[in-house]
């Protein structure tokens, strides 16, 4: 029993020192320009979803997202996210296509988030993407505005899209607020 448990103690001390020989000597390729390995996604994409799943939770959201909230989120949106993030009828900037990971198109994936979890990655951002944390910067109600916009823009045609961040015409999911 003691041998076994000292080829446990063994393997363990090989691992772990392979692991700092495989960093210290730069054995993992951070380029952006290449892809992650399967693996390295796979922990990634399951760290970031636990994560905001479990920071969206402790997250108090208000009761209802509001069409006006969402109007006052549209210039924001367009403003800060879009570049990266895209919109109805838009593509993301030619430059954010070289992030690694790719930035969602959160006309698809913000449906897969509770507006708690959203607000939570806009409020904290997330390490390792390129997403800032705009909570240091903007306030809860203002964060709260960006989460109504980007909530409805899974179901917002391009022409809504533009209505509503043109700040000229209003958007059936979400009319302009006046300024």
């Amino acid at each position: 029993m003691l041998a076994f448990l000292g080829g446990i103690g063994a393997t363990l001390v090989a691992l772990f020192l392979g692991t700092v020989a495989y960093v210290y000597l730069g054995g993992y390729n951070i380029a952006a320009t290449e892809e992650h390995g399967s693996f390295t996604r796979w922990v990634f994409d399951t760290t970031f979803h636990q994560s905001v799943e479990g920071g969206g939770a402790s997250v108090s959201a208000p009761e209802e997202l509001t069409p006006e909230m969402a109007a006052a989120g549209a210039a924001p949106y367009k403003e800060m996210c879009q570049h990266c993030h895209s919109a109805p009828g838009w593509e993301r900037a030619s430059w954010a296509e070289g992030m690694r990971p790719l930035p969602p198109h959160l006309t698809e994936a913000a449906a897969e988030w509770q507006p708690s979890e959203v607000f939570w990655l806009v409020k904290h951002g997330a390490k390792m993407t390129g997403m800032p944390a705009f909570g240091p910067s903007h306030s809860d109600e203002d964060i709260w505005n960006i989460v109504a916009f980007v909530k409805r823009l899974p179901a917002m045609t391009p022409q809504e899209y533009e209505q509503s961040t043109s700040g000229t015409g209003t958007s059936a999911n979400a009319p302009a607020v006046q300024r």
